[in-house]
């Protein structure tokens, strides 16, 4: 895909390229002799009305700036009559540029038609004479001063309004800091619902802005390379290109970078909120769980209490049902020749009996017992 073009025309020269987020179309035409002489009187036209106007309204997207330049030998006009006729009453930045070569003049105030002027008197005279390459390279660089500063300025609305809800949000997150100090266990789940709706909105507006603040970042950073290109030094008396960006530019970067920096920082005093509460839920948990568990082992050791009150009532049982069977065998017995009554049997085994069903029993107990204390 094409992304760099350049045509000659006749009337005019033009130059079109492609950037990431936005088109630049240059209009170029030489000036005439007669418009030198009477630079002086008004404007001359600029050379983007030479292209059909039904072709430039036509033209996709919306226009992000205009700035129409002209470049003029310094020699062949009276520098302070030009400035007072193109810029009218405005206050002027004006600066030479590029080894002191050329002289910069520009009001930055756009006007009805949507542009701002920029005036380069140009030296032709040693030492002071520019080349055609190095004056393109000038206006180029003037050209693209103006493009980036405006493309910067274009993440100022997004930091404006994250301000106004960062305000808000900020508030809203000290209150909840405040809520979850004093708050009862049962409000902490609306406490943490309520931090995590706050910390969605964040994200959802930190990945709406956050490209558009890197984008203006780096805009701004080409605005002062390009500043740096051209090798400013202010004319006494005057402001310099340099100076205005920095009482106008810088200032709406700064409210960008310091909106970005914000969305940061209440991300992070959210998340630490964020922690401090679930903290204290996993706390409050783990005590729960300790006096479930204390409330459990009570209740086992009643069931020992109770196992070992019954006890004795289990031996007598478990006795008399072991007896009664030995009886039955005792009667057998003595069919057979067994020498003792079956009562008499039974008399005897009574003890043995209940010894062994009583030891028998202890050591279920005490087994029991032992697996429960090592598990």
């Amino acid at each position: 895909t094409t992304s760099f073009l350049r045509i000659d025309l006749g009337e005019f020269r033009l130059r079109w390229e492609q950037h990431t987020e936005f088109v630049a179309w240059t209009f170029m035409r030489p000036m005439r002799a007669d418009e030198l002489l009477t630079l002086s009187q008004g404007a001359p036209q600029p050379a983007a009305t030479l292209a059909p106007s039904a072709w430039r309204q036509d033209l996709p997207g919306q226009c992000l700036t205009q700035v129409d330049l002209w470049a003029v030998p310094r020699a062949e006009v009276d520098g302070a009559a030009v400035v007072r006729q193109i810029f009218d009453a405005s206050t002027v930045t004006g600066s030479t540029v590029i080894s002191n070569s050329c002289d910069l003049h520009t009001d930055m105030q756009m006007r009805g038609d949507g542009s701002i002027r920029m005036l380069v008197l140009v030296g032709e005279s040693a030492p002071g004479k520019v080349s055609p390459r190095r004056l393109g390279r000038l206006v180029q660089r003037l050209l693209d001063i103006e493009t980036y500063r405006m493309a910067a300025l274009m993440g100022l609305p997004a930091a404006r309004e994250s301000g106004a809800w960062l305000a808000e949000g900020e508030a809203e997150l000290a209150a909840l800091a405040q809520a979850v100090r004093q708050a009862a266990r049962e409000d902490e789940a609306e406490l943490l619902d309520s931090l995590t709706r706050l910390a969605a909105e964040l994200e959802g507006r930190y990945a709406a802005t956050h490209t558009r603040f890197s984008a203006s970042a780096a805009y701004f950073n080409l605005v002062e390379q390009r500043l740096a290109d051209i090798a400013e030094t202010r004319i006494l008396g005057m402001q310099s290109l340099h100076d205005f960006m920095q009482r106008r530019l810088a200032p709406a970067m700064a409210t960008c970078s310091s909106a970005e920096q914000r969305q940061a920082a209440l991300s992070q005093r959210i998340e630490r909120v964020s922690g401090l509460l679930r903290t204290r839920v996993e706390v409050e948990q783990q005590q729960s769980s300790r006096e479930l568990l204390a409330t459990m082992n009570r209740r086992q050791d009643l069931q020992l209490k109770l196992q070992s009150t019954v006890e004795g009532l289990s031996v007598a049982a478990i006795s008399y049902y072991v007896l009664g069977l030995l009886g039955y065998l005792a009667k057998g017995a003595q069919k057979l020749g067994w020498p003792f009554t079956p009562e008499a049997t039974i008399a005897v085994a009574v003890p043995v009996v209940v010894l062994v069903v009583w030891w028998s029993l202890r050591s279920v107990h005490h087994s029991i017992v032992g697996r429960d204390d090592n598990p």
